[in-house]
């Protein structure tokens, strides 16, 4: 559940779980983008900010991470328009239920106050530019039916077919089993991936992994927010 905190507290967060239940998705993908975006030091978070939180039901506790509103946001930027207008609902809903904020008191709480704000306003430009090619490719997409190969996935993404293959590898989206892209696991078991078997011209019986409606869509964005980071590297090189 998101928490509140009084002013001159600690700033108010969303557990990783309450994310995966307002967009009806497995916890375990959201912590496994939570701790890729740690990785790749886009959060401010660190993995140390994990807790172990205990089911009602009993069982062994998971592990749960509590993000600040802009840490939220930047997690949630790859997802559909219909489920990051749930997030962002829901934090306005309970943000205009809390006690308005106290006015800073001092000149170094009014400089704090401006900063966090302007880290606010870079976050959500970060989260509209890597929203902005997974809208678009959504718009394209939308009415499509059925699954899409690698190469026609690379095509709607207008992706260097080397560089995003070498994208899934590194993300350990798929990994190569006998020369070919396959699926990891737990993507197969989100519905992202379906192998289809098939049979050569030579006899030679064959599995073809392909990337579901639900995959495409979540490639998009993944695909999005790793051209931003990629941007911003080549920034800050150039700023170096």
């Amino acid at each position: 559940m998101l928490t509140l905190q009084s002013p001159g507290a600690a700033e108010a967060t969303m557990s990783s779980r309450e994310i995966a239940e307002i967009c009806e998705a497995r916890h375990n993908d959201v912590i496994a983008t939570i701790e890729r975006l740690i990785n790749e030091e886009v959060l401010r978070l660190g993995r140390n900010t994990a807790r172990a939180h205990q089911a009602d039901g009993g069982g062994r506790p998971t592990m749960v991470y509590d993000l600040t509103k802009r840490d939220c946001l930047v997690v949630i930027s790859g997802y559909s328009a219909a489920l990051r207008a749930k997030i962002i609902d829901r934090w306005m809903a309970l943000e205009a239920a809390a006690p308005a904020l106290a006015l800073p008191q001092s000149f170094a709480d009014a400089l704090r106050l401006a900063a966090d704000q302007q880290d606010v306003i870079a976050a959500q430009a970060e989260q509209l530019a890597a929203a902005a090619p997974a809208v678009e490719f959504v718009e394209r997409y939308a009415d499509a039916t059925g699954t899409k190969t690698f190469r026609e996935v690379a095509k709607l993404l207008r992706a260097n077919e080397s560089a995003f293959r070498e994208f899934l590898l590194d993300q350990k989206v798929m990994y190569r089993l006998n020369g070919a892209l396959t699926p990891h696991a737990h993507h197969m078991d989100a519905g992202r991936f379906c192998v289809k078997a098939g049979t050569a011209q030579n006899n030679h019986a064959f599995n073809s992994a392909r990337f579901t409606p639900k995959g495409v869509t979540w490639i998009a964005g993944e695909w999005a927010k790793h051209q931003v980071v990629l941007r911003q590297r080549a920034g800050a090189e150039v700023a170096a």
